[in-house]
């Protein structure tokens, strides 16, 4: 039987109706999985979507949201939450094999009270799961973050012993889950030429060195060299430190759609790794290939799941 994936289609301001309208047409979509789609179904529909089999549960957003200018609003906020609400639910008591959200807007949330950062965020506190991680996952890169969405000035004050400890741990079953064959992680370290040992800054030599030592298959290295080195092949993994570590080399260097992955949570949780793209909403030329790849890798993780 295959395995039922819920799809939350985000800010109806967006693209995520869009993409999901464009995925839910790809042949192997339809053949990977049972979707349940969740949402603004009147969004979905504006492109074309009009499958019945396809099962449904609609959000509506109002006629607040009907601006001519795609924008961050309160309607958008409240419609998307409430869409990820129903699908968390369901995947939590198990009436789904596992969720793929289309785009949030975390302006929308913030304009509608919505405490959350964002997805993770709101995984990782309502179902308790601290420690869910982070993971970017392409054809030829497989990349964790160690912190997400802060300023750069708070990072090294969230890079504790316990976190990277946590990290790597999660980071390295995930790998296997995948699977990837070559079990060796490269580390990017917070400051350039990881800090000269403590000669201009302390975090790899008082925090990052002393959490690896548990792992045998970690290595700690400046990131230009270690992102250097990862794309020659020589390693299974990466861990970045910060946000744009990671994002920036990543989305210049893969070869192939990204997509996210939160691991760690008791369901599975995919996503594409785009954001809501309010520029070229309602012109019809999202492309949908991160979406599709979401959709595909959350099913094949459920399947495995089963086993």
């Amino acid at each position: 039987m295959k395995p039922k994936i819920a799809i939350t289609l985000g800010d109806s301001a967006g693209i995520g109706a869009e993409i999901t309208a464009k995925a839910l047409k790809s042949v192997f979509v339809r053949k990977a999985c049972t979707p349940i789609i969740i949402g603004d179904i009147a969004s979905l529909k504006s492109y074309g979507f009009n499958d019945k089999k396809v099962y449904c549960i609609d959000v509506p957003v109002g006629k607040k949201l009907k601006t001519k200018l795609p924008r961050p609003t309160k309607a958008g906020g409240v419609a998307s939450f409430k869409a990820l609400q129903i699908a968390s639910e369901l995947a939590f008591e198990g009436k789904v094999n596992g969720i793929v959200t289309a785009p949030i807007c975390k302006k929308s949330w913030h304009l509608a009270g919505i405490k959350f950062t964002g997805h993770t965020d709101y995984f990782r506190k309502t179902f308790n799961y601290p420690d869910a991680l982070m993971i970017f996952i392409s054809k030829n890169i497989n990349c964790a973050l160690v912190t997400e969405h802060m300023p750069l000035s708070e990072v090294s004050n969230f890079i504790t012993k316990k976190k990277v400890t946590a990290v790597c741990k999660n980071f390295q079953k995930a790998l296997k889950l995948i699977p990837v064959k070559n079990p060796k992680i490269l580390f990017c370290a917070v400051n350039p030429h990881m800090g000269d040992e403590g000669a201009f800054a302390t975090e790899e030599e008082k925090t990052i060195k002393p959490a690896l030592k548990k792992f045998r298959n970690v290595t700690l290295l400046p990131s230009d060299s270690a992102w250097q080195k990862y794309i020659q092949g020589k390693f299974g993994g990466i861990i970045c430190s910060y946000h744009d570590q990671a994002l920036i080399p990543l989305k210049t260097l893969s070869k192939s759609p990204v997509v996210h992955w939160t691991y760690g949570l008791p369901f599975i949780r995919t996503s594409p790794a785009h954001g809501t793209a309010f520029d070229i909403a309602g012109k019809g030329i999202a492309d949908a290939s991160s979406m599709i790849q979401a959709i595909l890798f959350c099913a094949k993780l459920s399947v495995k799941s089963k086993k």
